[in-house]
């Protein structure tokens, strides 16, 4: 291995960004799975866990919000690719100082799916902030990243 940068995928040698041609990949089983957390006050977690969010379910709003997002990536992301989505999964668990989220995004495509997996987190995130702001206008959204991945050219990869 060589300690030379890598080129960058979406970069043209003049600078300008561009969409990478995936056409001549071969279409394998891809998986990508994301985390994040949102940080919310005392009152807003005894909501939530009592049902007594003033807008309703926030939880299952939420989740709708990230799974649907998905099918939205390629239109909030400039060079995303647009995808086969094939599963989603969007589980948010109500901890002491905030939700975790989690997303799995699943697909048989020439690319992968990792920006959709973030985006199910993040949107997802921001409709919970959405349904408890009037509990908590202070929650944060914090620690959304990558936590695996699998298919592909570059192969699998897991947090540690």
């Amino acid at each position: 291995m060589t300690d030379r940068p890598r080129s960058l995928t979406h970069v043209r040698a003049d600078g300008s960004a561009h969409m990478v041609d995936v056409s001549a990949k071969q279409v394998t089983a891809r998986e990508a799975s994301a985390a994040g957390r949102v940080l919310l006050s005392g009152a807003a977690i005894s909501a939530l866990r009592s049902g007594e969010v003033p807008k309703g379910d926030a939880l299952a709003v939420a989740r709708i919000a990230g799974i649907q997002a998905v099918k939205r990536t390629p239109e909030l992301i400039p060079l995303a690719h647009p995808i086969a989505v094939h599963g989603v999964t969007v589980d948010l668990t109500v901890a002491d100082d905030g939700v975790d989220i989690s997303a799995s995004v699943r697909t048989a495509d020439r690319t992968g799916i990792e920006m959709e997996a973030l985006t199910a987190v993040a949107v997802a995130a921001l409709a919970l902030i959405d349904m408890v702001k009037a509990v908590d206008r202070h929650a944060r959204i914090t620690d959304v990243r990558v936590t695996a991945k699998s298919g592909g050219r570059s192969g699998d990869w897991s947090e540690s």
